[in-house]
C-alpha cells in the first residue's frame, strides 16, 4: 500500500481546452468556490462562434508572436525556455553515469501509471539500519549516548525535545500572537511574533562561526565549495560561508521558527535562497536519520528487559520535509543541490537510485526550444526548463546514499507541486485519496507562492488543511519510537513553515497568519516600497485613480463590478474612446464582465488563458484595427505568455495588479503603437482600501497613505521614469 501512495492518473497536461477547463472547474466544485463556474461554456461557445470567422494575416512581428500554441495555463510545452540556466543541474546529473537500479527512461511527461522504486526498500528503511562508525556519523552518536553539553545545544535537539504543557499548547491555540520588531542590515524590517511568553528577539549575526551553526557532516566541509558561485569578493574572507542574504536567513531558519519572505526575485536571490533552504533541509534531515540510526544500535546493544522509552525519535510517518515548488525544473535543481552537498569530493561520489530516470523525467527537451521570442528577463528565468506542473516524488537519504522515486512512506523528503499534491490528497468522498504521509512533517517550504496564486491557490489551500491531521492508519509504525509530541497529536506546533514569495499579497499574508502555530514562533519580512512600480511608465500618461467604498472584504468584488458598470463604463462608451484595454487579475471578475458586455452587446472582444491561439490572433489583430472597441484582458494570460498587445490607447485596471511591475509593463505597451497622439491617452485603475499592499507596491508607501485617507479621486501624472 506504500507504493500506492502517491500514485494518480497522471493526467497529461497538453489536453485540449475542453478538457482542461472541465478539469479545473471540478477541482473547483469539489472546493466550492464559485457560483460562476458553469459559464466556462459560454466560452467555448463564443470560441466557436469566432472559429467561423475570416483569418486574415498580421504584421510579421505579430505572426512571430502568436506562432506558439495556444495561451492555456496548462498548455506548458509552447513557452520559452532558458537552456543556459539548467545546464548545471543537467551537466551535473549526466555527470553522474554509475546509476544504479532501474535505469528504464521515459522522457516524455505522460507516463501512463507512476513509477515508485520498491527495489531498495531494505536498503534504506530506517527501522532495519544501523550507523556506521567508519562513516563519520559516529559522532552523532557519541555525542547523543554521551548527553554532551554541545549536542544539547544544537537548536535541531532543542526544538524537537522541549515537551509542550498543556497550558502553553492552550495559549497558543487561544491567545493572539504578541509581536516585535527589529531591523536587520540585510533583511531590513523583521515582525517577530510569538504566542508564548518567553520571547526572545533575534540579533542578526555579522559574522558565522560555523561551529555554532551545528551542521552535520559532511555538510560543514561541502557547503563553502557548493555555495561559492554566490560569494563575491566583496565578502570578508572571515565568512566564506553564506552571502549576507544567506547568512541572515540561514541564521533564522537554523533557530526553527517560521520564516516568511515576500521579496524572491527569480532574477537575482532565487538560487542562493534555495540553496539555503537545501542547507537547513539536509541538515535537519541527516540529523534525524542519524539519531534514528544511533539508537537502533544502542537498542541492539541494550539489555534485555530495559526500559526502551528512551528511544522516542521519529514520527507517525517516516516523511520529514514537504518542499512545494511550481515546477519540474525547480525539483530538478533541488536535487541537483542535495547530491552536491551530500557529496565530499570527486572521488567520493554518493550512490543516486533512478537517476537515469528522473533526468528524463524532470531535466527538458533543448529540441522543444521555440523560435526565439523577446520575453522579459523575469520571464525568462521563471520559466526555465521543464515547467510541467503536474509532478511530486519521494526522496530517502541514508547516510552515503539517495533514493529517487521512494515510496512517500519511505521517504524522509517529499517534492511536490501544488497539483501534484492535489491529485494525491484528493477530496471528501473519494475512494482512491491519501495524506497520513503528511502527518509528521517537520519542515514545510513554499518556494515562489506567487507562482501559485497564477496557477491554483486552491490547492494550496487543500494542502494546508490536511497538514500534521493524525493518521488514518499505522502504516506499520513502532509506538515505542514515536515521539509523544506526534502521539499527542502536537506536530502541528513543531513543524517549521518557510514560506518565500516575490510579493506581499493577503492570500499568501493568511497562510502564514492561519495555518503556522510553530511554537517557536514567526518571523516576517515587512519592508514598504518607497517608489513604486508606477516609476518605470516611460510614456506620458494621466494616470486617474478612483477609490470605491466598500464595506468588507467579502463585498467588495460585487462593489467593484457595480462601481465599473454604473460609474466608469458609461464614460468609455462613447466610439471615440475606441482601443480600451480592460486589464482583469481575478478570472471569475472576467467571466463576470464579459458575460455582462455581450448581454449588453457591447463591442468588445477578450483573451483569457484559456484562449486558444487562432482567437487570441484575431482578437489582437481586431482591437489594433479597431474593429473592437474593448479588450478584455486576464493577468493569467499576461503572467503565462507576456506577449505586448499593440492599439492601447485607454487602459482601465479593473483591479490593482497582483505583480506591480505589471503596471508599468502594460501602461509601457502604449508606445509600441505607431499611431495615436500622447495627448488622448489615458489609464483608470479601480482601488478600495483592501487594496493597500498592491497600491503600496505600484504608487509607493508615502502616496499610499494619502490616497488611503483621500476620499477623492487621486490623479498622477508620469512623465517618464523619474
Amino acid at each position: 500500500q506504500s507504493e500506492n501512495s502517491d500514485k494518480s492518473s497522471a493526467e497529461s497536461d497538453s489536453e485540449t481546452e475542453v478538457e482542461q477547463v472541465s478539469v479545473y472547474h471540478k477541482l473547483l466544485a469539489t472546493l466550492k468556490t464559485s457560483p460562476e463556474s458553469e459559464s466556462e461554456e459560454e466560452e467555448d461557445e463564443s470560441e466557436s462562434e469566432e472559429a467561423g470567422e475570416s483569418e486574415t494575416e498580421m504584421d510579421s512581428e505579430e505572426s512571430e508572436e502568436t506562432r506558439e500554441a495556444d495561451g492555456g495555463e496548462e498548455d506548458k510545452n509552447d513557452v520559452p525556455e532558458q537552456e543556459e540556466a539548467t545546464a548545471t543541474a543537467e551537466q551535473m546529473l549526466s555527470q553522474e553515469q554509475a546509476d544504479g537500479a532501474d535505469t528504464s527512461c521515459d522522457p516524455s511527461h505522460g507516463v501512463v501509471e507512476e513509477f515508485t522504486d520498491v527495489k531498495h526498500e531494505s536498503e534504506f528503511s530506517l527501522e532495519t539500519n544501523f550507523m556506521e562508525e567508519e562513516s563519520g556519523d559516529g559522532n552523532a552518536d557519541k555525542r547523543d549516548s554521551g548527553s554532551s553539553q554541545a549536542f544539547s545545544e544544537d537548536p535541531f535537539k532543542q526544538h524537537m525535545d522541549k515537551e509542550l504543557e498543556e497550558k502553553e499548547v492552550e495559549k497558543m491555540s487561544a491567545l493572539p500572537k504578541t509581536s516585535t520588531q527589529s531591523k536587520w542590515p540585510r533583511l531590513g524590517q523583521l515582525t517577530f511574533s510569538s504566542a508564548l511568553e518567553k520571547h526572545k528577539t533575534l540579533k542578526a549575526d555579522k559574522e558565522v562561526d560555523v561551529k555554532q551553526l551545528y551542521l552535520h557532516k559532511p555538510l560543514e566541509s561541502t557547503w563553502p565549495r557548493v555555495n561559492k558561485q554566490f560569494l563575491s569578493s566583496v565578502n570578508k574572507p572571515s565568512d566564506p560561508f553564506f552571502t549576507p542574504l544567506q547568512r541572515e536567513l540561514f541564521c533564522i531558519m537554523n533557530t526553527y521558527r517560521d520564516l516568511f519572505y515576500p521579496e524572491r526575485n527569480a532574477l537575482t536571490n532565487g538560487e542562493e535562497i534555495r540553496h539555503a533552504y537545501c542547507l537547513h533541509t539536509l541538515n535537519h534531515v541527516l540529523k534525524a536519520n542519524a539519531q534514528v540510526l544511533s539508537n537502533n544500535t544502542r537498542r541492539r546493544n541494550q539489555k534485555p528487559g530495559t526500559d526502551s522509552d528512551d528511544f522516542r525519535d521519529q514520527g507517525l510517518t517516516r516523511p520529514k520535509v514537504l518542499m512545494i515548488v511550481p515546477f519540474r525544473e525547480c525539483a530538478l535543481r533541488i536535487v541537483h543541490v542535495f547530491i552536491s552537498l551530500l557529496e565530499v569530493n570527486d572521488k567520493k561520489k554518493i550512490d543516486v537510485s533512478n537517476k537515469k530516470r528522473f533526468k528524463g523525467e524532470f531535466s527538458s527537451d533543448p529540441e522543444e526550444k521555440p523560435p526565439n521570442l523577446k520575453r522579459p528577463e523575469d520571464y525568462e528565468a521563471v520559466f526555465a526548463g521543464n515547467i510541467d506542473d503536474h509532478f511530486r516524488i519521494g526522496v530517502a537519504i541514508l547516510q552515503k546514499s539517495m533514493r529517487l522515486y521512494a515510496p512517500f512512506y519511505s521517504s524522509d523528503i517529499i517534492i511536490a507541486s501544488p497539483l501534484g499534491m492535489r491529485t494525491v490528497i484528493g477530496a471528501e468522498g473519494e475512494k482512491k485519496r491519501d495524506f497520513d504521509f503528511l502527518s509528521s512533517i517537520e519542515i514545510l517550504i513554499i518556494d515562489q507562492a506567487d507562482i501559485y496564486l497564477m496557477q491554483n491557490w486552491e490547492h494550496v489551500l487543500h494542502l494546508m488543511k490536511h497538514m500534521n491531521l493524525l493518521p488514518l492508519d499505522s502504516h506499520g509504525v513502532d509506538f515505542s519510537r514515536v515521539r509523544m509530541l506526534n502521539l499527542n497529536n502536537g506536530s502541528k506546533f513543531y513543524r517549521q513553515t518557510l514560506l518565500f514569495s516575490a510579493l506581499q499579497d493577503p492570500q499568501i499574508n493568511s497562510i502564514f497568519n492561519k495555518h503556522c502555530s510553530n511554537y517557536e514562533g514567526q518571523v516576517a519580512v515587512r519592508n514598504v516600497p518607497l517608489s513604486g512600480s508606477i516609476s518605470h511608465v516611460v510614456v506620458q500618461l494621466p494616470h486617474v485613480f478612483r477609490r470605491l467604498e466598500a464595506e468588507s472584504v467579502t463585498s467588495v468584488i460585487d462593489t467593484r463590478f457595480q462601481f465599473f458598470i454604473d460609474k466608469v463604463l458609461p464614460e468609455y462608451r462613447d466610439a471615440i474612446m475606441s482601443h480600451t484595454l480592460i486589464y482583469v487579475p481575478s478570472y471569475f471578475d472576467y467571466v463576470r464582465l464579459r458575460n455582462y458586455f455581450k448581454k449588453e452587446e457591447l463591442n468588445f472582444t477578450h483573451i483569457c488563458e484559456y484562449a486558444k491561439k487562432g482567437a487570441v490572433c484575431r482578437a489582437r489583430r481586431f482591437f489594433l484595427k479597431g474593429e473592437k472597441q474593448f479588450l478584455l484582458f486576464t493577468e493569467r494570460f499576461h503572467f503565462y505568455k507576456r506577449y505586448t498587445i499593440k492599439g492601447i490607447r485607454n487602459l482601465i485596471f479593473y483591479e490593482l495588479p497582483t505583480y506591480s511591475h505589471f503596471y508599468s509593463e502594460i501602461c509601457n505597451m502604449m508606445k509600441a503603437t505607431d499611431s495615436g497622439v500622447d495627448a488622448t491617452w489615458t489609464c483608470t485603475v479601480l482601488y478600495s482600501k483592501y487594496d493597500a499592499q498592491k497600491l503600496a507596491a505600484v504608487v509607493g508607501i508615502d502616496r499610499t497613505g494619502q490616497m488611503l485617507q483621500s476620499k477623492k479621486n487621486v490623479h498622477l501624472f508620469v512623465t517618464g521614469e523619474n
